[in-house]
């Protein structure tokens, strides 16, 4: 098992996988520029679409930049927070996504003897800050439209996939053609837990002995909005 240098790292080795993956469906992927310099491409022409390349910020935007370069999508981000569990902030029992519906896990909430209805204050919070972070990465533009496209929706990694799964079912809303959850690292819950929500699961490494994404990063400080900004630029060039 590989412990990645940090974000930028695993994107590069990420989105060199995809493209031996996903090369049927993206048969001119460019891969990523030499240098890690991403620049601008040329658009392309005789009807062919740009796979959309959604980023989970904070922490998937990164990575979601080299995924973007090497399949030559178009980058953008979807916004979604994990419901904690009372005096439990690292214990997510449930997610939401954008406008969409909470989803919980329900044997999360058996265990702690909890109804959806105890965590309503939560939800509450965390739609707030989803509005937010809407509002201050997307500078009031709308969305990129995913109806009829291949969606790839990237993370840095995935523990128990509450926030993937609640992503996932906000995005079936839209009609994506084909759509594609990708993380360096994820554990084998979050893999059998999400499988059904999408056309094709990509992992680069499910560790048998996972114990928080965090592990497999030599580097995996937290990021703040203005690294989210400064990663986008980087993008865009």
């Amino acid at each position: 098992m590989i412990v990645f240098a940090d974000r930028d790292e695993a994107g590069h080795e990420l989105g060199k996988y995809l493209i031996g993956r996903l090369g049927f469906l993206v048969p001119d992927a460019p891969g990523e520029p030499e240098g890690g310099k991403f620049g601008r491409r040329t658009e392309r022409t005789h009807g062919t679409h740009r796979p959309l390349v959604l980023a989970l910020p904070r922490g998937g935007v990164p990575v979601a930049t080299h995924v973007a370069a090497a399949l030559d999508g178009e980058l953008d981000l979807v916004v979604a927070r994990k419901i904690a569990a009372p005096s439990r902030p690292e214990y997510g029992i449930g997610a939401l996504a954008e406008d969409g519906p909470p989803v919980f896990d329900g044997k999360a909430l058996q265990y702690l003897g909890l109804s959806e209805d105890d965590l309503s204050g939560a939800v509450e919070r965390e739609r707030a800050e989803v509005r937010r972070r809407v509002e201050r990465y997307r500078h009031g533009r709308d969305a990129a439209p995913a109806q009829g496209r291949m969606v790839i929706v990237v993370d840095d990694g995935l523990a128990t996939g509450v926030t993937a799964k609640a992503t996932l079912r906000w995005l079936h809303d839209h009609q994506p053609a084909y759509l594609v959850m990708a993380a360096p690292v994820c554990s084998s819950q979050a893999r059998l837990s999400l499988t059904g929500d999408v056309d094709a699961m990509v992992c680069l490494q499910e560790p048998e002995a996972f114990a928080a994404v965090g592990d497999w990063y030599q580097d995996f400080r937290q990021l703040s909005d203005e690294d989210v900004d400064e990663a986008l630029r980087r993008f865009l060039g």
